[in-house]
């Protein structure tokens, strides 16, 4: 048996709810998300205050992922907002989509129901829950979601609710041919991608990562954070480049036994501007005997979406690999929960 067909064996024994099987079917995800945008049946509202994704944790990446692939084709401004409430120069010439897996999310609530104080026009991705029941109180589209997923594995449609919400807004084109190229690509590299996710959770382990993204990979170097806090159980960190040649740089000549084992992962992209490539290569240079290893993860694909998702499934199975290797369940996430309670639930 190979060392792959070990591996996955041992992660399917720490892996009782099919988390690795929710990753693997990422590729048929995207299309059902698009088929699940449909169904909602959203109408384009023209939009010159642009786009605000209202979400947090993995209902709020999908926004940045959208930002990201669209990439200079973006025509209108595209921002996140994680928090309470909208910002204060929102609009009623704003497009809002507010996503909440759960429904319950209380920072998206808030921002749901200053949208309907706004008069702005709106759209919801959830499963139902309190948010579900404000949509349709109000009139407003809900884009239903699958409730069989951790909220940080509906990625998918996540993404795919936030590029239709940019699409409707007038803040881009639309990304639904690649998504659907994306998705076929996805299917055949899968394998590929598996067994390297599994020779890079191996160089990862017992250090801490640290992700490098730049451009299309900034957000997936966060996603790739939030997925090994998530899965493994275990702390990470992200910066972009070029900003961390201006500061965190000068933080890897600290790092040392007394702090632990740091590994840099920098995501690389071949439509990134070569100035930041060629930071990538110095700085990695530059850092590599500081840290336990240095790593970097070239990105695949045709397409800008095709590249994000090939990046970000990588990122998903390493971190699965990572719990594998320290022997932890990747669904339950207790302490968020004891948090939620301590709060108070809505």
């Amino acid at each position: 048996m190979s060392d792959h067909a070990t591996a996955l064996e041992r992660l399917r024994a720490v892996d009782p709810s099919g988390q690795l099987d929710d990753v693997n079917g990422l590729p048929d995800q995207l299309v059902d998300a698009l088929w699940r945008s449909e169904t909602a049946h959203l109408e384009p509202a023209d939009s010159p205050g642009g786009l605000l994704v209202c979400g947090m944790g993995g209902s709020a990446i999908g926004g940045d992922l959208a930002r990201a692939a669209l990439g200079d084709r973006v025509r209108r401004p595209i921002s996140v907002v994680r928090g309470y409430g909208l910002p204060p120069w929102a609009a009623a010439d704003s497009f809002i989509l507010c996503s909440s897996y759960s429904g319950n999310t209380e920072e998206t609530v808030e921002c749901f129901r200053a949208a309907s104080k706004l008069g702005a026009p709106r759209v919801v991705a959830t499963t139902g829950g309190t948010l579900g029941e404000l949509a349709r109180d109000g009139g407003v589209p809900v884009i239903p979601l699958p409730g069989i997923l951790q909220p940080r594995a509906a990625v998918a449609y996540m993404f795919v609710a936030a590029a239709e919400a940019a699409a409707l807004a007038g803040a881009g084109p639309s990304l639904r041919a690649e998504v659907e190229s994306a998705a076929d690509w996805l299917h055949s590299a899968r394998d590929e991608l598996g067994t390297m996710a599994f020779e890079v959770a191996g160089a990862l382990e017992g250090s801490v990562p640290v992700l490098y993204g730049s451009q299309l990979t900034v957000p997936v170097a966060y996603r790739w954070k939030t997925q090994i806090n998530e899965y493994s159980k275990l702390p990470a960190f992200f910066h972009a480049l070029p900003e961390a040649d201006h500061n965190e740089i000068v933080g890897w000549e600290g790092v040392g036994a007394e702090l632990g084992e740091h590994t840099a992962v920098f995501l690389l992209d071949a439509d990134q501007h070569p100035r930041n490539r060629k930071r990538a290569e110095l700085t990695a240079g530059l850092i590599s005997d500081r840290g336990h290893r240095v790593l970097k993860v070239e990105s695949k694909g045709q397409s800008p979406t095709a590249r994000l998702f090939w990046t970000v499934m990588f990122g998903d199975l390493v971190s699965l690999h990572l719990a594998a290797m320290g022997g932890v369940d990747p669904a339950p996430v207790p302490v968020i929960e004891e948090l939620k309670d301590r709060l108070g639930r809505p």
